[in-house]
């Protein structure tokens, strides 16, 4: 069950600030009793729900007397206080990732290849977005047919929440696709990818028929290969990801081979 302990109240403050909604306007010893909570803490209690702005109390009476706010406002004070703490410490995070991210640096790129792999629709969407979001100064799309066994639709805004935060920081993204693949997509995926992607100076798209594979190129010295299932369904079996500066730059050069014969895109 939900408690006041959930809200950041203490046990003798919740203790205390319930017994007060029953008794009404009391004194800290009349509480103390009603309460169960020691006459050695009832006036720190009292001080901390005051400081919450649960409690107010009577000054000018002798003894000192205190009511409960009501519990309506109560709890809405409260959760603002709540709210307010998370605000403050998902700023501290913020702050703490600037700083590491000025700390962490990558090493300098060696030229021994290196590769890793995915299987599964969700682990090749996730090393996908992963590069995706290490790329620093281009990203090369090409693409021939959607994956079946994925969300399409989930899928596309996952890619274009990437892309958008590649372009905003500066990276140039080029996608190339064959003509008919916008016939297999859902149109909410297409206007997906232009309404958000087109405004975009360092975006372009573009389409040829001459597209028979579907690969990802980062920063033209890293390629996420998909690879068709073996049986021949329509579903992305997974991604090769491949570090090889002699085989990226052959990729980089049919790639700009094919989008200098691609027409441009017009809005779906």
């Amino acid at each position: 069950m939900a408690s006041l302990r959930d809200l950041g109240l203490s046990e003798y403050e919740a203790r205390a600030y319930r017994s007060l909604l029953e008794t009404g306007p009391t004194t800290a010893k009349e509480l103390s009793r009603a309460s169960d909570v020691p006459m050695g803490r009832i006036y720190d209690v009292l001080n901390s729900l005051e400081t919450y702005n649960l409690v107010r109390s009577q000054t000018a009476s002798r003894p000192k007397k205190y009511v409960a706010v009501e519990p309506d406002t109560a709890l809405d004070r409260l959760l603002d206080d709540k709210k307010q703490d998370l605000e403050a410490k998902a700023q501290q995070y913020e702050e703490i990732v600037d700083d590491l991210s000025d700390q962490l640096e990558t090493a300098d790129p060696v030229d021994e290849p290196f590769w890793t792999a995915a299987v599964g629709p969700e682990e090749t969407l996730d090393l996908l977005l992963e590069r995706l979001a290490a790329a620093d100064s281009r990203i090369v799309m090409v693409g021939s047919s959607p994956a079946r066994q994925v969300d399409i639709i989930e899928a596309t805004e996952r890619i274009v929440d990437e892309l958008v935060a590649a372009l905003e920081r500066g990276v140039e993204v080029s996608l190339l696709v064959r003509p008919d693949l916008f016939e297999s997509l859902p149109r909410e995926a297409n206007r997906e990818y232009y309404e958000r992607l087109s405004p975009y100076e360092n975006y372009s798209a573009r389409a040829t028929p001459n597209i028979t594979t579907t690969f990802e190129l980062i920063d033209d010295t890293e390629v996420c290969i998909e690879v068709p299932h073996p049986l021949g369904r329509e579903e992305t079996f997974g991604v090769i990801d491949l570090k090889d500066p002699e085989f990226t730059t052959d990729i980089s050069k049919a790639f700009d081979e094919h989008w200098q014969e691609a027409t441009t895109i017009n809005p779906p």
